[in-house]
C-alpha cells in the first residue's frame, strides 16, 4: 500500500513538474485546462473520416502541428505587444494550410483565443479578428474553397474573443478587489494601533506620574510619618495594579479580525455584483473573543451570498438583551438545500466553541436566513469602527 501511495505521489510530482515546463506560474489558477483546449486539434484530422483523395492534408497537419505546439506554449509566456509575433504566425499556419485543408481555419481560432491577451482593449481584440476572419475570406474566395468553413470559423472566433476579453476583465476586478479588501484590512489594523497607542499614552502618563508624585511623597514621610508613608505606599501598588489591568485591556484591543473592517470588505465584494448591504447594530459592544468569531461568520456568509445565492439584498443585523447576542444575515437569493460543507461546518465550531448556536433556514426561491447566537456576559467598549455603512431601508424577506 505504501509502495502505490509512493507511486502516485511520484507521478503527481512528475505531471506537475511537466505543467510548471509546458505554462508559466501565472496560469496556475487554469490547472491543465489549456492543455485540454489542445482537443480542438482533433478537427485537424476530421478530413480522414472521408475520401480527400490526396494525403497532402495530412502532410500538412502531422508538419503544422509541432510547429503550432511551439507557438501555443510560447505564447502563454507573453502579453501585450510581445503577443503580436504568435498570433500572426499562428494565422500565417491557417493561411498555408487552407489550399490543402478544408479545416485549417482551426489555427485562426486559436489566435483569436490568444487575441484578448495584447490587452489592448474590446476594440483592437475585435479588429484584430475580424481583419484575420476577412483575409481568410479572400484567400478562400480566390482559391474557391467552400465558404461553410469562413462561417464556423467567425463565429466560434468572435465567440472566443470577446469570451476571453471579458474574462480578463473580470480577472483584473478580482484583483483589484482583493487589493481593495486588503487595504481595508490594513487601515483598520493601523487605526486600531493608533487607538491602542493614544490609549497607552493617556493611560500611561497619567499613571506614570501619580506613580512618580506618591513614590515621592512616600520617601519624604518614611522618617517623619511611617504610617503615612505606608499609606502612600500601598496607594501606589494600587494604581501600579489598577493601570496593568487598563494596559492589558487595551493590549487585548488588537482584534484578528474586526466586525468594520469585514463589514467594508463585503460592502466592496457585493456591489461589485450590484447588491446593495443594509447594517444594523453599530453601538453593541462585545468581547474581543466574540467579535473575532462573529467577523468571520460575516466574511463566510458574505462569500457563499456573492457566490451561490444571486441576490440583490443583503441585511446584517446585531441584536442583544441580558443573556445573549445575536447576529443575523438574511439574503433575497435564490435560496437551496443546506450543506454542511467545510465553511458551514467552520462557522458552527467557532460559535458552539463560545457556547452559542447557529441556525440557517433557507427555502428555494425565498433566500438564506443565518443567525448566529452568542451568550455574552461581560460587556466591553463599543466596536471601533473605521467604516460605518450608511443606513437603508429595512429589507423584508421574499
Amino acid at each position: 500500500m505504501a509502495d502505490v501511495t509512493q507511486m502516485i505521489a511520484m507521478i503527481k510530482y512528475k505531471l506537475e513538474k511537466l505543467r510548471r515546463f509546458l505554462l508559466p506560474r501565472e496560469m496556475d489558477e487554469l490547472g491543465w485546462q489549456p492543455v485540454f483546449w489542445l482537443a480542438y486539434l482533433g478537427f485537424l484530422f476530421m478530413p480522414g473520416l472521408i475520401d480527400m483523395g490526396s494525403p497532402d492534408w495530412l502532410i500538412g497537419t502531422l508538419l503544422s502541428i509541432p510547429v503550432f505546439l511551439v507557438l501555443y506554449f510560447r505564447g502563454f509566456r507573453h502579453s501585450g505587444d510581445a503577443l503580436w509575433p504568435y498570433l500572426l504566425s499562428m494565422c500565417a499556419l491557417g493561411y498555408v494550410l487552407a489550399p490543402i485543408h478544408p479545416n485549417a481555419n482551426t489555427y485562426l481560432i486559436y489566435a483569436a483565443v490568444f487575441a484578448p491577451f495584447l490587452r489592448r482593449g474590446l476594440r483592437v481584440t475585435m479588429t484584430f479578428i475580424v481583419v484575420m476572419l476577412l483575409v481568410f475570406a479572400v484567400e478562400s474566395w480566390l482559391l474557391g474553397i467552400n465558404f461553410i468553413g469562413l462561417y464556423i470559423a467567425s463565429f466560434v472566433a468572435v465567440a472566443a474573443g470577446f469570451g476571453n476579453h471579458f474574462y480578463i476583465v473580470n480577472t483584473r476586478k478580482q484583483a483589484e478587489l482583493r487589493l481593495s479588501h486588503d487595504e481595508i484590512r490594513r487601515l483598520a489594523g493601523m487605526a486600531e494601533r493608533e487607538r491602542i497607542g493614544r490609549d497607552l499614552h493617556d493611560l500611561l502618563g497619567h499613571t506614570l506620574s501619580l506613580v512618580a508624585l506618591k513614590s515621592e511623597l512616600a520617601s519624604r514621610l518614611c522618617e517623619r510619618d511611617p504610617h503615612a508613608a505606608r499609606r502612600e505606599i500601598d496607594e501606589v501598588q494600587r494604581v501600579a495594579r489598577d493601570a496593568l489591568s487598563q494596559v492589558r485591556l487595551a493590549v487585548t484591543g488588537i482584534r484578528a479580525a474586526g466586525i468594520a473592517a469585514e463589514l467594508a470588505s463585503a460592502r466592496l465584494l457585493l456591489e461589485m455584483d450590484a447588491i446593495t448591504l443594509d447594517y444594523e447594530g453599530g453601538d453593541i459592544g462585545m468581547p474581543v473573543d466574540v467579535e473575532t468569531v462573529l467577523a468571520l461568520v460575516i466574511r463566510e456568509a458574505i462569500t457563499n451570498v456573492q457566490r451561490h445565492a444571486r441576490a440583490t439584498e443583503v441585511s446584517v443585523k446585531f441584536s442583544s438583551d441580558a443573556e445573549s447576542l445575536r447576529l443575523t444575515i438574511l439574503d433575497n437569493g435564490r435560496g437551496s438545500e443546506v450543506i454542511a460543507g467545510n465553511g458551514l461546518k467552520g462557522m458552527r465550531e467557532r460559535i458552539q466553541a463560545l457556547g452559542g448556536s447557529l441556525h440557517i433556514e433557507s427555502a428555494r426561491g425565498r433566500g438564506t436566513k443565518l443567525e448566529a447566537s452568542v451568550p455574552i456576559s461581560i460587556r466591553t467598549q463599543p466596536i471601533t469602527s473605521v467604516y460605518a455603512p450608511p443606513q437603508r431601508p429595512r429589507m423584508h424577506a421574499a
